[in-house]
């Protein structure tokens, strides 16, 4: 068994009260970090979780020295980081590689960056190339190596400057599920070696699975704006077998907290439900194809209408970042509801798997007028016009009201597709009009 490193009580980083908002093009601020703190401590890895547009990459960025917060202070070794950092290294989804370069030319970049003389930087490179099990490819270009090589030069390439902090933004995601496990495990067995130049690891991830199996502790971020709404540390020694009862509770744990609502739990509290959902709630888009099939998947067995949440992600081979959303608009739409980490088709949901084309469309129509807020605004506003049309624009200057206008234009996106598939309207995207085609 591996022996975690040592981790120190003085902190590497500190993120103190960051907020991160950009300017739309009419002045107003669209909010993407807001008042985050963190600590990062030498000889443990933090894992970052949250949905796509959570501000992780950007916080991400902060830390590198890449861009500036708009408020609050991000701190490294205990001085304000206004720059890139020399300490701090960045390993990227997509490998982020020079084609013209071989693999030592790719591995030496950061220590030409650094200025250090062309023996120790050939002495390094090849060091931080045989660490990672290259070896032997060191005159090859990117073009001969697999996709898993390619990553692993990325690793060489941020090993090479013996950083205090290695950034991860989703280092794996762009790999096979086998390459991934492969990489995951030799990295895990260096760190549990002490064999890896680095101090500590901030790892974003949108797998759960891996953020469990790697990480010291987590943080969940929320969404619009992106917050630090829960640690949750990972007490368990390494390896960690991804079946382990201990492992798979905390998955469980991790997916509670993602799937928690926190503002739909409040207005319940008030006994007012309703009012979770408003015509300016932002809505993800979710193909009505993607829906039915996880309607079907769950009306299926084993399943019989309800499933743990990590267990069919791994039954239909979906990483957290793309079954959540599909599970939340079935609740949205109250086809079905999430609890405790388990996903549960209601008398509705039932009804839809049961049924047959057209009464789908019908069952579905009714509950996207009935808990959708903003669907039931269109079509009113269509019903009541004489002629049954109206612009796109009329609706995304309302939602641009409260939201940015990249979420406003996802909104009506969804809903667009949500309402032709219960037709409910249609919309013809080249004049950009809804309209009612039988209005009654």
């Amino acid at each position: 068994m591996n022996a975690a490193p040592e981790i120190h009580p003085e902190p590497l980083l500190q993120v103190q009260g960051v907020g991160k908002s950009f300017r739309k093009p009419d002045g107003d601020a669209v909010i993407v970090l807001e008042d985050v703190d963190l600590q990062l401590r030498r000889g443990e890895i933090v894992g970052l979780l949250g949905r796509s547009g959570s501000g992780k990459s950007t916080l991400l960025r902060l830390i590198a020295g890449l861009d500036v917060p708009t408020r609050g202070a991000v701190r490294y070794l205990g001085a304000p980081v206004t720059g890139p950092v020399a300490g701090v290294a960045m390993v990227f989804q997509g490998f982020g590689l020079f084609p013209w370069l071989t693999v030592l030319g790719n591995v030496q970049l950061g220590l030409e960056a650094l200025r250090v003389r062309e023996p120790e930087m050939r002495r390094r490179a090849l060091e931080a190339i045989d660490l990672i099990g290259l070896d032997g490819y060191e005159s090859a270009y990117p073009r001969e190596l697999s996709g898993g090589m390619r990553q692993r030069v990325g690793f060489a390439r941020a090993l090479v400057v013996h950083p205090n902090i290695l950034l991860m933004d989703e280092p794996f995601s762009a790999l096979d599920v086998l390459t991934a496990e492969t990489l995951r495990t030799d990295f895990l067995e260096l760190w549990g070696l002490a064999e890896l130049p680095i101090g500590s690891v901030l790892l974003v991830t949108h797998n759960i699975e891996e953020a469990v199996q790697m990480c010291d502790r987590l943080l969940i971020f929320s969404t619009h704006p992106g917050r630090v709404v829960s640690e949750i540390p990972v007490n368990l020694p390494q390896p960690r077998a991804a079946l382990d009862p201990e492992v798979r509770a905390l998955v469980d744990r991790v997916y509670i907290e993602m799937t928690a609502r926190p503002r739909a739990r409040g207005a319940e509290a008030r006994g007012d439900a309703a009012s979770a959902v408003r015509i300016d709630t932002p809505l993800e888009h979710v193909s009505t194809n993607l829906l039915a099939g996880l309607i079907e998947a769950l009306s299926a067995a084993p399943y019989a209408g309800r499933a743990d949440l990590p267990a069919i992600a791994q039954a239909l081979h979906m990483e957290a970042d793309d079954l959540l959303p599909v599970a939340e608009a079935l609740q949205l739409l109250h086809l079905a509801e999430i609890e405790g980490g388990d996903i549960c088709l209601n008398e509705a949901g039932q009804a839809f798997a049961r049924a047959a084309t057209d009464e789908r469309k019908n069952l579905f129509a009714r509950e996207l007028l009935a808990h959708v807020p903003l669907a039931a605004h269109v079509r009113r506003v269509l019903d009541e016009r004489s002629t049954h049309v109206a612009p796109k624009s009329r609706f995304l200057d309302e939602l641009e009201d409260s939201m940015s206008a990249q979420a406003a234009e996802q909104t009506l996106r969804a809903l667009i597709s949500w309402g032709r598939y219960g037709e409910i309207f249609a919309y013809d995207d080249q004049r950009q009009i809804f309209s009612l085609e039988n209005p009654t």
